[in-house]
């Protein structure tokens, strides 16, 4: 019987250096157009393996790194280090290793949170940009101001500030808190089978990576941005959307249609925050449409 390890050797690692680090980056596919997917929280490069063979069907070179701290790339000890602007470097110093001047950037939760400061700042040119759950930062800031209901879905956050405490949350009982984020929230849960779970508490085991996964959220709010930002994001853009996420309220995802002057925005019914995993061929289906429809 093929293993899910097994079935992800299919996709081999280069390292790449960018920005001063060493990223482990799984590969598909050959051409000049790169399709650079970001992950997010607590995630690693393959909660992309659903989507990375299409992507290489469709013609694309497909890059997926683990993210600054995550996995098997470098993982820096400082909160500051993992302050939005660094991550922003992160993403172009790839696209200039990789040599592409034809890029799409796909990212989920905090690797969308990562897209729309490298979209809005123009780090790089993007040819397009596909975002899965995640709002546009400037809605997502608004509504922790104004929305009690999203303020009470995003109690994470503040706890993730308190050092150790969030530490060991996380890693108590084998990493239990990291399994239960992806099969607690789950709509359909049998996508998230034990060998799956085991290596995402694998990846999150590794020495150092727990405290890089919650430097996203310490530096978020100790280390804003302090670079200009375009008022509307020019490249178009697919939002994808799990209707049932309850960490991120659907509204935001209204909400981000004001951010961006091309956005196509697409909902997937009785699906969690974790879209691409939970519903591929959904997924899949929304992403080829639009990625071969002229713009």
């Amino acid at each position: 019987m093929t293993t899910l390890t097994d079935s992800l050797a299919a996709f081999p690692r280069i390292d790449v250096r960018s920005n001063g680090l060493r990223f482990a980056v799984h590969t598909a596919g050959e051409g000049e157009k790169l399709a650079l997917f970001l992950h997010g929280f607590p995630e690693a490069w393959f909660s992309w393996r659903h989507q990375m063979p299409l992507l290489a069907k469709l013609g694309y070179r497909v890059w997926a790194p683990d993210m600054r701290g995550y996995g098997d790339s470098d993982r820096p000890s400082r909160t500051r280090d993992y302050a939005v602007d660094r991550l922003v470097d992160d993403v172009a110093g790839l696209i200039d290793a990789s040599g592409s001047k034809d890029v799409t950037l796909i990212a989920h939760d905090w690797g969308g949170a990562v897209a729309w400061a490298f979209a809005a700042q123009g780090a790089r040119p993007l040819t397009r940009l596909v975002n899965m759950n995640i709002p546009d930062p400037r809605v997502m800031q608004r509504a922790l101001r104004r929305s009690p209901t999203q303020l009470r879905r995003s109690w994470y956050i503040f706890m993730f500030q308190i050092p150790v405490i969030a530490e060991r949350w996380l890693a108590k009982s084998d990493h239990a808190a990291i399994a239960n984020a992806f099969r607690g929230m789950a709509i359909d849960k049998s996508k998230f089978p034990d060998e799956l779970l085991d290596l995402y508490r694998a990846s999150a085991a590794k020495p150092g990576a727990i405290k890089a996964m919650v430097s996203y959220y310490r530096a978020a709010l100790r280390y804003p941005s302090q670079r200009p930002h375009a008022k509307k994001i020019t490249t178009p853009t697919l939002l994808v959307w799990g209707e049932e996420d309850t960490a991120l309220g659907k509204e935001l995802a209204e909400g981000t249609r004001a951010m961006v002057e091309d956005l196509t925005l697409e909902y997937i019914p009785r699906c969690s925050h974790w879209v691409q995993q939970e519903q591929p061929e959904k997924v899949n289906a929304i992403l080829e449409k639009w990625l071969t429809t002229p713009r």
